[in-house]
């Protein structure tokens, strides 16, 4: 038997089968440019093989049949996935775990819509794709906020008038949940401290970046808001602003709420100051004679120190620095740069151990830190997607606890690495 994974952006849908007896994926894919004439899916498999098809898709249906044709070409059995999992961005504060989908649970991703616009529809249309084509699978949602609602009302109140508090829902949520789960569990059997006993700075850095404090093993803070726009700078989008900037363009600029919010989303961050690259990679490559490039690192490496020393100050005591995701799983020299200048608040980085663990050359955990360093410095290699195939396999066969430090993940049982 197998469990699907479904990741639907509004273009895009991203999936991974997973064995349940192993956990262990046996093949995934991604299908881009869904509603498009040169749309096309690409399926990859443990062994590095990946066939790619460009097949006009108008819709999520159609790509989902698409890809249902490609996982039979790979001799799996439609009959055989007996769960499905769907990677859903926002569950407001009414989901604080993953849930079996039933209507009720539809109408309250649908009341979310507002507060993610761009990823919840893309959600539904999965959702109700799968509930078509896999009608005896366990259909359930699991959401990038739930991890992020422990956190105390201290820290995601706004102090904002109570109307956009209590009308608007206007409060702090965090995303990346699945990936700072994933991070918190796998981090704990590094260390040897029991997960809830461990206090941890997560960076979770892609082209969406956040940063998340962990309390005993819980989010307590973290740097995205009520959408993910807010906290560390990004590829497009750009973090912390002050928020007068707003009101300012539209006055001055005559733009609309539409275009500013698409101007904070897609044209900020990286982009904004580089006026050509949000790819780090092409950042740092052009950093010695390109003048915007140099600004572009130092503000991320000025924005990210921020908030560990801003998080050190908030936990008082923390056991580990966590890199996570594309750019902290990978990018070495962005990962020295942050780590640079702390040794005075006991973080001392390893720069040859730091050059060694890049995820795209199969490393999936390290220590990062020199030996006498109070605080670790770790990478972990994210995996939403087996958080996703946990939780949906857990429900599955009734074995589901919504604490996350009392569920048996599989991802738990990986080797120390002390």
């Amino acid at each position: 038997m197998y469990i699907l994974v479904l990741n639907c952006g509004s273009s895009s849908l991203k999936y991974k089968v997973y064995s349940e007896q192993t956990m262990q994926a046996v093949v995934g894919g991604l299908v881009e440019k869904i509603g498009q004439d040169d749309s096309f899916i690409t399926q990859k498999y443990p062994d590095g093989k990946k066939d790619k098809k460009e097949v006009p898709m108008k819709n999520h249906d159609e790509a989902l049949g698409i890809v249902f044709n490609m996982l039979r070409a790979a001799s799996i059995d439609m009959n055989d996935i007996g769960g499905v999992g769907h990677r859903v961005v926002m569950g407001g504060d009414t989901f604080k775990s993953s849930v079996e989908i039933d209507d009720q649970v539809i109408k309250k991703i649908e009341e979310c819509i507002p507060l993610a616009p761009l990823h919840n529809p893309a959600g539904l249309k999965g959702i109700n794709a799968a509930k078509q084509l896999l009608p005896n699978a366990k259909q359930v949602a699991v959401f990038d906020t739930a991890f992020h609602q422990t956190m105390p009302e201290y820290a995601y109140t706004y102090p904002l008038p109570k109307v956009y508090r209590d009308v608007l829902g206007a409060r702090r949520y965090g995303f990346h949940g699945t990936s700072i789960l994933s991070a918190t569990i796998i981090s704990s059997g590094i260390l040897g401290i029991p997960a809830e006993k461990c206090n941890l700075i997560i960076l979770h850095i892609g082209s969406g970046a956040s940063a998340t404090a962990i309390r005993g093993g819980r989010s307590v803070d973290t740097s995205m808001g009520m959408t993910p726009t807010p906290g560390l700078t990004m590829g497009t989008r750009c973090g912390d602003i002050d928020p007068a900037i707003i009101p300012y363009a539209e006055k001055k600029l005559g733009l609309n709420a539409d275009q500013i919010l698409a101007h904070l989303n897609k044209d900020s961050g990286l982009l904004a100051i580089t006026e050509c690259f949000s790819d780090r990679r092409d950042i740092e490559a052009n950093s010695a004679t390109n003048e915007k490039c140099r600004l572009a690192m130092d503000i991320e490496v000025h924005n990210v120190k921020k908030y560990i020393g801003a998080y050190m100050a908030e936990l008082g005591h923390v056991d580990a620095i966590v890199f996570t995701a594309g750019v902290g799983e990978n990018d070495d020299i962005l990962r020295e740069r942050f780590c640079s200048g702390l040794e005075e608040l006991g973080i001392k980085l390893d720069k040859e151990a730091n050059k060694t663990a890049i995820a795209r050359k199969g490393i999936n955990k390290a220590i990062l830190s020199t030996p006498d360093s109070r605080i670790k410095i770790l990478m972990i290699a994210a995996d939403e997607e087996l958080v996703i195939a946990n939780d949906t396999l857990a429900i599955k066969n009734g074995t589901f606890n919504p604490d996350p430090l009392k569920m048996n993940y599989s991802f738990a049982k990986m080797d120390k690495s002390r």
